[in-house]
């Protein structure tokens, strides 16, 4: 499952924003002081810095990194031209935010920093939760927030229905928790290591990702890398699993397939 393709990441900008969580926004931004510093682990092309913008994030520092060299060139690219910024050394300016995008890993890259907060999107199912956690703690400074926007949880749906749905579905997931480090519930186990912290859990939402017809912007194409992602997942382990995935990429050419997974919001504060 390549999760750094650059066009999936693009492709999912729309379905991200429809998901993420208002409230829990809200009560980050008024954790944030004046002029932020911001880390991002697992970057991706950068799409958290035209959203800051737009939230009224416009001074501070903000810092993503991805290991996925493509990816990094790709968010230097298009966030610059997207947000008019003026260049700079592995990124760019615009008011008075300075935005760099950096190839490293995103559970090391920024140990000892003294972040405000760290931005974990889409990225606590894919690591160990507790290892993240602690990487990120030790990126922060006293009080500083990690901000765990669209963390996935287990719950998978596509209509119409189809016979093979719950046999595909529970393969799928299967797959996810068998791969090293990665959780098909990580949403929930996070809310629980959160808890079971000295820290504050300030604000829980529910962000899920829901695609339907008629497509918008390029998700038909994110569908596309879903079905891929479940295809792999699959393959010679769930009976009737070819006529399921003829039958959702005949619904996506003709416009017909819906998708919905679940996931939260969590908004995390380490100790002051």
């Amino acid at each position: 499952m390549n999760h750094a393709d650059g066009r999936y990441l693009e492709a999912k900008r729309t379905v991200d924003d429809r998901a993420l969580d208002r409230r829990v926004r809200d009560r980050l931004l008024d954790e944030l002081p004046a002029t932020p510093r911001i880390r991002e682990a697992a970057a991706g092309t950068g799409v958290t810095v035209p959203r800051l913008l737009d939230w009224g994030v416009t001074a501070g520092d903000y810092v993503g990194v991805d290991r996925d060299g493509d990816v990094i060139a790709l968010a230097r690219e298009r966030r610059a031209s997207e947000c008019g910024g003026e260049a700079i050394t592995d990124g760019f300016r615009v008011d008075d935010l300075t935005v760099r995008f950096e190839q490293g890993d995103a559970l090391t890259a920024f140990a000892g920093d003294g972040a405000d907060c760290v931005v974990a999107q889409a990225f606590l199912d894919l690591v160990p939760v507790d290892d993240a956690l602690d990487a990120f703690a030790a990126a922060l400074r006293p009080g500083g927030v990690v901000y765990a926007p669209i963390t996935f949880d287990g719950e998978t749906a596509f209509q119409p229905d189809h016979p093979a749905d719950d046999a595909v579905v529970a393969a799928y997931h299967d797959a996810i928790d068998a791969e090293p480090g990665r959780d098909s519930h990580a949403g929930r186990h996070l809310l629980d290591r959160c808890r079971a912290r000295d820290g504050d859990l300030l604000a829980v939402g529910a962000s899920d990702w829901v695609v339907y017809p008629p497509y918008p912007a390029d998700e038909r194409a994110f569908l596309a890398t879903i079905l891929e992602f479940v295809t792999a997942a699959i393959e010679g382990r769930v009976d009737g699993a070819d006529d399921w995935l003829r039958t959702r990429r005949r619904q996506l050419d003709a416009g017909e397939l819906s998708y919905v997974a679940h996931g939260y919001d969590v908004l995390y504060r380490v100790p002051g």
